[in-house]
């Protein structure tokens, strides 16, 4: 697993649990800063707080394109973990420019597949695969 895989992961178990608990994912994230040493050390890498900050800057945006292209679910009733996944990747995709859509949306089937269901992986990839088509005529 590459190192962007893992950040991602650790962002998306941060997004989740603040999602989960309804409080701040920069409050988490700063609880996981400490600074630890030693073999079981498990530091929050860059990309991951980039990824935190970003979804967190740009959560109305991404909450308002999730509501509008997943056709079928309101966003109360859309898995957490799914949710969480299609926040990282909307972000990836619209704002992180140096991350290929295609990578975003791969990467994000992945998180599906190994934490969601086979259904959410393909659900996931249709709304992807649909703002990542519109994003150039989409108003940021």
């Amino acid at each position: 697993m590459s190192a962007r895989s893992k950040a991602r992961k650790h962002a998306l178990d941060i997004l989740f649990e603040a999602d989960i608990r309804n409080t701040s994912a920069s409050e988490i994230l700063t609880t996981r800063l400490v600074v630890e040493e030693g073999p079981d050390a498990r530091p929050v890498r860059d990309y991951t707080q980039s990824l935190i900050a970003g979804v967190a800057e740009h959560r109305r945006k991404i909450d308002e394109l999730i509501s509008t292209y997943a056709k079928g679910w309101d966003m109360d009733r859309l898995p957490a973990v799914d949710r969480t996944v299609l926040r990282i990747a909307i972000y990836e995709i619209l704002w992180a420019q140096d991350i290929p859509d295609a990578v975003a949306i791969d990467e994000a089937l992945t998180l599906a597949k190994d934490l969601s269901t086979e259904e959410s992986a393909a659900y996931i990839h249709g709304v992807l695969g649909r703002i990542s088509s519109i994003k150039d005529d989409l108003a940021l």
